[in-house]
């Protein structure tokens, strides 16, 4: 079972030196931080804030070379989590054969945000997330580590 969910942010965790992007379940009750680098974040917050670079960035390349060859993102699936590190998972039909890439979620979030595809993450992922470590990383938040993201 997979769950459709949206990019509802991005923050900068101070203790890691890593940016954190936030997924919800359209309900809001099921969240998804996933931890990402620096440069993984400012594609994803270019996407967000419908910023196109001067020059094609990777994520927009890749979108380029899907429509050059009319190949259609169909979704991305965040696929499990293993020892801290999440997996995910790039559907493409391609004329009439539908094609599953395996990807890191930042580069498959990116591409998804570009393309307008859904966004899903496996019921298996959302279990394995440990809501209470979440909640008190959370609640050890200031104001002042909510923050644009430098891009």
């Amino acid at each position: 079972m997979i769950t459709q969910m949206r990019v509802k942010g991005l923050i900068f965790d101070p203790y890691n030196n890593a940016y954190i992007v936030v997924l919800r379940d359209e309900e809001n009750s099921d969240m998804l931080p996933i931890w990402v680098g620096k440069s993984e974040a400012s594609a994803i917050g270019l996407a967000l804030e419908s910023v196109t670079a001067p020059r094609p960035m990777t994520h927009d390349l890749m979108k380029s070379f899907l429509e050059t060859f009319d190949a259609k993102i169909i979704s991305v699936v965040i696929t499990d989590l293993n020892e801290n590190t999440y997996f995910a998972t790039i559907h493409l039909m391609y004329e009439d054969s539908e094609y599953t890439v395996d990807s890191r979620p930042s580069d498959a979030i990116a591409l998804a945000l570009r393309t307008s595809a859904p966004i899903f993450a496996s019921e298996k992922v959302i279990k394995k997330q440990s809501s209470e470590e979440l909640e008190q990383w959370l609640e050890n938040l200031k104001p002042e580590d909510f923050g644009k993201l430098d891009t």
